[in-house]
């Protein structure tokens, strides 16, 4: 049966599927998968097209794409952290200094799996209590919509409802995120490394599980149902 779309999902018209990394035990509850072949250079978003056709990336730490996502995903370091400053810092030019470099590495918050299987893709209703977050990629004009709707319940004394962090396009699904169980969003694709296997106008916005919950309850009296996202609409004509 297919899942019933929320108001917000209607109105955004998203030309792929919502994309879910999942932490769980059971790899046929995924199926169509795809693996890598195992360890190296491969980016996960070299997937992206296996996303957008229903299919499923399972990751192991084994098994993990490339060496920053064992790190971001599994908190499985496949180098030393010289061999990483030296790369990141003189390699790729990515900050000033390996001062600043190494206290970046010393903040960042590595996820840590309970199981030694992680799933990316399409939304799956069944492994919804392995779900850990939900990116939507997307255009500008839908990532302003999902700014209005993630600010749509927050405070200002509330954490921040949307970060933008620096970092690897695979630690902006979730190893950017200090707390899952808050009500937070990170806009990604940011990471020059993995964007040329996304289209050039894509950019991600990956939600927690409460966010997620959050900005689908969004209903006619909220933005959604109001003159600017009609105008906007009627501008483009279409997203």
């Amino acid at each position: 049966m297919a899942q019933t779309k929320s108001l917000l999902e209607e109105k955004i018209e998203m030309q792929m599927p919502l994309i879910g990394l999942y932490d769980a035990p059971d790899p046929a509850v995924f199926e169509p998968i795809v693996e890598p072949d195992g360890p190296g250079h491969l980016c996960v978003f070299k997937y992206f097209n296996h996303w957008s056709n229903g299919e499923t990336l399972h990751l192991t730490v084994e098994k993990h794409g490339c060496d920053g996502c064992a790190n971001a995903l599994f908190d499985h370091q496949v180098k030393s952290r010289n061999e990483y400053l030296d790369f990141l810092v003189d390699g790729e030019g990515l900050k000033k200094s390996k001062t600043l470099m190494n206290q970046w590495i010393d903040r960042m918050n590595n996820y840590q799996p309970e199981y030694n299987h992680i799933f990316i893709g399409p939304l799956k209703t069944i492994a919804g209590k392995f779900l850990k977050t939900v990116t939507y990629f997307i255009t500008p004009d839908q990532l302003s919509l999902l700014v209005y709707a993630a600010n749509y319940h927050a405070a200002p004394m509330d954490p921040a409802p949307i970060i933008a962090p620096f970092g690897a396009g695979c630690m902006q699904l979730i190893s950017v995120f200090d707390d899952l169980s808050i009500a937070q969003a990170a806009i990604g694709a940011t990471d020059l490394a993995m964007r040329m296997h996304v289209p050039k106008n894509i950019l991600a916005f990956t939600t927690t599980v409460p966010m997620h919950t959050r900005i689908n309850q969004l209903d006619e009296q909220s933005f959604l149902g109001k003159p600017f996202l009609k105008s906007l609409k009627a501008r483009r004509n279409i997203y």
